[in-house]
């Protein structure tokens, strides 16, 4: 299946205008994992005909990063090139995989004059599964046991807890949920810059104790919608040396699969 990946640039060129903008992020452009994710969500669309578009070379960091570290000047220098690359451009609606781009643009960007339509791709998604363009077999995800972790920025920053939690049924699938879920959710350890810092002293990192937890449902695949939650979840299943038994995948991808995608 051939990917058809257009820019905004090149849409523009003709005179169209894409009905969304998928905001890749960094971790979707470079991290060798999340690419994945990325090529997972665009075969969706390229399979259901949505007139979409990237920025590609154009598109930069939303600054999360900067202003969670406390680099608020960074941060403002990085938001506002982008607000008005996005404004040269009329983009209206943004979808995107990242929680923490979702909450940067929607709830960050309007006080510097960015104000878009925000989405992240598991209420994009299930929008899809409802209005029918969309449409879902249970493939190899039929009756198994699935968890899901609860992104900091998705859950308890946007209050989105049910839209992944549908896309799992969808798929006919047995949703078992750990101990600590939904408002009462774990944080993976991550957030707020943590991802690139080194471990402060402790007994465990954040990032076993949750995975401990996915391990104790017993749940065969562990749901995620977050880069940075990918990354931990990962590393905690291969800390367990349980790779071989659980599986650590996107939203996008436990869909992308499940159609032969």
């Amino acid at each position: 299946m051939t990917m058809q990946v257009p820019t905004i640039a090149e849409m523009k060129a003709k005179g169209e205008n894409p009905e969304i903008l998928f905001w890749v992020g960094c971790a979707g452009s470079f991290d060798d994992r999340y690419k994945r994710v990325t090529i997972a969500f665009i075969k969706i669309l390229n399979k259901i005909g949505v007139k979409f578009a990237v920025l590609g070379p154009e598109e930069s960091c939303t600054g999360d990063p900067a202003r969670r570290a406390g680099n608020e000047f960074l941060f403002q220098m990085q938001a506002l090139s982008n607000i008005q690359l996005l404004n040269s451009y009329e983009v209206k609606k943004i979808v995107t995989a990242c929680p923490h781009c979702f909450n940067t643009i929607k709830n960050e960007y309007p006080e510097l004059g960015g104000n878009y339509d925000v989405v992240h791709h598991s209420s994009y998604l299930k929008e899809l599964i409802a209005s029918g363009k969309l449409k879902v077999k249970g493939g190899e995800f039929k009756g198994k046991k699935i968890t899901y972790h609860d992104s900091c920025y998705l859950g308890r920053a946007n209050n989105i807890y049910e839209a992944p939690r549908d896309l799992i049924e969808a798929l006919d699938a047995d949703l078992v949920e750990m101990k600590r879920c939904k408002t009462k959710g774990l944080c993976c350890g991550a957030g707020g810059a943590q991802m690139f810092k080194d471990a402060e002293s402790g007994e465990k990192e954040v990032n076993i104790e949750r995975i401990e937890e996915a391990i104790d449902t017993k749940a065969e695949v562990v749901a995620a919608g977050c880069p940075f939650c990918m990354t931990m979840l990962s590393d905690g299943v291969k800390n367990k040396e349980k790779e071989n038994s659980v599986k650590v995948l996107d939203l996008a991808e436990l869909i992308a699969i499940s159609e032969s995608l």
